[in-house]
């Protein structure tokens, strides 16, 4: 039986997002292959992982390019990236507390060209008064994340309605990133 590559990443980003420590073989159950299929094709969770990595990449620079940032007011774009980004939040939540991605010489480029994109909109937003610009464009960017991830994860517990996924990051960051105007 030929392996569905996509099939497998996939369904290894849907159990890992849920369960970060399943093994190798709850992996290919949940696609509905072998272990030594699995094996054959990601020689361990390692490999896995970084295949799982390029997928995330891949996705969130879809997102990105879907969420047209240079187009209309810094917090609209900021608030269609956060729903292009919703299918994939998951993902993300997993990959980056996956430390291994983030350790050592091998760091991916993509994580780089991300974060550019990201801080570019936060800087535009600050530039055009929209923005505080007493905390850095990266470090929204980081709080962006941090802020998708764990309402990932509490929609996966669910301890957050997914319906409320989008509104709720949305305004708790742009609450904490807006620049207040003293009358």
């Amino acid at each position: 039986m030929a392996m569905d590559r996509e099939h497998v990443l996939r369904t290894a980003a849907a159990l890992l997002s849920r369960r970060s420590t399943a093994t190798m073989d709850e992996v290919a159950r949940a696609a509905g292959i072998g272990r030594a299929t699995l094996h054959r094709h990601f020689a361990g969770r390692e490999a896995l992982v970084k295949a799982l990595e390029q997928l995330g990449i891949q996705e969130f620079e879809a997102a990105l390019d879907r969420a047209g940032l240079e187009t209309g007011g810094a917090s609209d774009a900021l608030r269609r990236l956060i729903a292009e980004m919703e299918p994939a939040a998951d993902l993300l939540a997993f990959l980056v507390t996956e430390n291994q991605l983030f350790e050592g010489d091998q760091v991916n480029e993509g994580w780089s060209r991300l974060d550019a994109r990201v801080s570019a909109l936060f800087r535009r937003g600050q530039e055009q008064g929209e923005f505080r610009i007493d905390l850095t464009p990266a470090w929204l960017t980081e709080a962006l994340y941090g802020l998708m991830g764990s309402c990932a994860w509490a929609v996966l517990d669910g301890r957050v309605a997914k319906k409320d996924f989008q509104y709720m990051i949305a305004e708790l960051l742009l609450g904490g990133a807006r620049r207040s105007v003293e009358k």
